[in-house]
C-alpha cells in the first residue's frame, strides 16, 4: 500500500480520536487550562496577562510563570472562536500533530526505513502515554514538537541555515515547557558532538548566528529564576536528594509505571491503564536487537534519548511522572517500529505477521479509548475541577443576581474558573482584583474582585 496513503489515513485517525468530544471530555477544564485560556483571551483583548504586563515572556499566573509558546498560540483561537474548551485545547491537538509527523520523519532519518517510519506513527498515535496529553490542553505538547523538530534539523543539516532554523527550535521548546530547559542544552550538545565533522566552512557564520539567539534565549530565564520568583518554583517541586533523584530517574523504567498502573494522576493517564500496552514489552525487546545486529548509522540515538528524558522528571518530588518524561514516547514508538520490523526479518509470511500486530494493538487501541469516552469522564470529574465549571455555568443566572458571593479556596485557584467560565472582562478584573500575600513557594492567590470572595 502507498506509504503517503498510509501516513495520511494514520493522521486522520490521529485527529478523529482527539478533536471527537474535545470541549465534553474531559468534562471541565482543569486550573492550568483555564489559566492559559483566561491569560490568551486577554493577550487578545489588548495584548496585556491578567496581571498587566505587556506581552510578556514569562506570564506570572498563579506564581508558577507559565510559558509563552502555547498560552499566545491559544491567543489565536481564543479569537476566532471565544473563551471555551475547544480554544484552549485545539493547540494541543495541532502541535500533537506536528510530533506524529516529525515522528515518522524522524524515525525514517534515524533508520532509513519507510516502514519504521509508519509503523512509529502508529504507534505515537495509539499510545496511551500520548493521548490524554494531545486532546487537553497541556503545554508540553508545543515543546515536544518543538523538540523534536530540533533534533531533525540538526541532524539533517541538508541546508547550512539548518543549524540556526534547529537552534531555534530548541528555543521554542525551552519557551515552551520547562523539561526542555533541561534535556534541550543535552541534546543539542549531544547533536553538535556527533555532527561536528559534517559542518561546512560555509555553516560557521550560521554555526554563531546560532550560539549568539541561544545565549539571549538565557537571559528572561536567568532573570526569572535570578531575580523573580522562578526560584521558588523550582524548591517547591524539586528533589532534595542525590538518592531520591535516582530512584526518580529509574521509576519511570519501572515494568508497572509503564505496563500495569501507569501515572496515577487521573490527568494523566486513566486509571488501570500502563503507559504502554502490554505487548509492547516485547517490541521493545526485539527493538533493542534490532539496533545490535544493524548497521545504520545513528542506531542507537533512539535509546540514548529515552534514556535522557526522564531527568526533568527525576529532578521532581513526583516520579515516575508522566507529563515531565513525555518525550521518551517518540522514541519508544520509534523502537517498537523497530521490533516490528526487526521480527519481520527473522519469520516467513510477514504481511500475516504485520498484520496480526496492528489488529492486536488496534484492539487494545479501541479499549482504551472506548474507556475513555465512557467511563473516564466520571473517574476523573474531582481530577478536572468539574465542580466550578457546575458552579459558573449551571448557575450563571443566581450568580448574576446576587450583591456578593462568597467561595472557599481550598481546592485549586477558584478565581481562575469564575474568570474563564463568565469571560470575564479582562480591563475589568485587572482594575478590580485584590490578592493574598504571596506565599513562601511564590505561588499567589486571589481574595477577591467584583462581588467573588474567596478564602477559607
Amino acid at each position: 500500500m502507498n506509504s503517503k496513503f498510509l501516513l495520511i489515513l494514520i493522521c486522520l485517525l490521529f485527529l478523529f480520536t482527539r478533536l471527537y468530544k474535545i470541549s465534553e471530555i474531559p468534562m471541565s477544564v482543569y486550573w492550568d487550562e483555564a489559566s492559559i485560556g483566561y491569560n490568551a483571551f486577554s493577550i487578545a483583548k489588548d495584548g496585556k496577562d491578567e496581571w498587566g504586563e505587556f506581552f510578556p515572556l514569562h506570564f506570572r499566573a498563579f506564581g508558577e510563570f507559565k510559558l509563552p509558546v502555547y498560552i499566545y498560540t491559544s491567543a489565536i483561537f481564543v479569537k476566532l472562536f471565544g473563551l471555551n474548551e475547544f480554544s484552549v485545547r485545539i493547540s494541543a491537538v495541532l502541535f500533537s500533530l506536528g510530533v506524529v509527523i516529525l515522528t515518522y520523519f524522524l524515525a525514517k532519518k534515524l533508520s532509513g526505513s519507510i516502514q519504521i517510519g509508519l509503523w512509529s506513527i502508529f504507534f505515537i498515535t495509539i499510545s496511551p502515554w500520548f493521548f490524554i496529553f494531545s486532546r487537553t490542553g497541556f503545554e508540553v505538547t508545543a515543546g515536544l514538537m518543538f523538540y523534536l523538530l530540533g533534533i531533525y534539523l540538526l541532524l539533517s543539516l541538508t541546508r547550512n541555515y539548518f543549524i540556526f532554523l534547529g537552534t531555534v527550535s530548541f528555543v521554542l521548546s525551552a519557551y515552551s515547557y520547562n523539561s526542555f530547559r533541561i534535556i534541550g542544552p543535552l541534546t543539542i550538545f549531544l547533536l553538535l558532538v556527533l555532527q561536528l565533522k559534517n559542518v561546512k566552512k560555509e555553516m560557521i557564520k550560521w554555526l554563531i548566528i546560532s550560539g549568539l539567539v541561544l545565549s539571549l534565549s538565557i537571559i528572561p530565564i536567568y532573570r526569572l529564576y535570578v531575580f523573580d520568583a522562578g526560584i521558588s518554583r523550582l524548591q517547591s517541586v524539586g528533589s532534595s536528594t542525590g538518592v531520591s533523584i535516582i530512584k526518580n530517574y529509574f521509576s519511570h523504567f519501572d515494568p508497572r509505571f509503564l505496563f500495569i498502573q501507569g501515572d496515577k494522576n487521573l490527568r494523566h493517564q486513566q486509571f488501570g491503564f500502563g503507559q504502554l500496552y502490554l505487548p509492547e514489552a516485547i517490541l521493545l525487546v526485539m527493538g533493542f536487537i534490532y539496533i545490535l545486529k544493524s548497521k545504520i548509522k545513528y542506531k542507537w540515538l533512539p535509546l540514548i534519548f529515552i534514556f535522557l528524558a526522564p531527568i526533568p522528571a527525576a529532578i521532581t518530588k513526583e516520579s515516575p511522572h508522566a507529563l515531565r518524561a513525555i518525550a521518551t514516547v517518540p522514541f519508544i514508538s520509534i523502537m517498537s517500529a523497530m521490533g516490528v520490523v526487526g521480527f519481520g526479518l527473522w519469520v516467513k509470511k510477514k504481511r500475516i505477521i504485520n498484520i496480526s500486530i496492528m489488529v492486536i494493538f488496534l484492539c487494545f487501541f479501541i479499549n482504551y479509548y472506548l474507556n475513555f469516552l465512557n467511563t473516564y469522564p466520571t473517574q476523573s470529574v474531582k481530577d478536572w475541577q468539574y465542580g466550578y465549571k457546575k458552579i459558573f455555568t449551571e448557575s450563571e443566572n443566581q450568580v448574576e443576581k446576587e450583591d456578593k458571593i462568597l467561595i472557599p479556596d481550598h481546592d485549586g485557584q477558584p478565581y481562575i474558573f469564575a474568570l474563564f467560565y463568565l469571560k470575564y472582562d479582562p480591563v475589568k478584573f485587572r482594575r478590580e482584583v485584590i490578592r493574598n500575600s504571596v506565599d513562601k513557594w511564590g505561588f499567589s492567590t486571589v481574595k477577591s474582585f467584583g462581588k467573588f470572595e474567596f478564602g477559607e
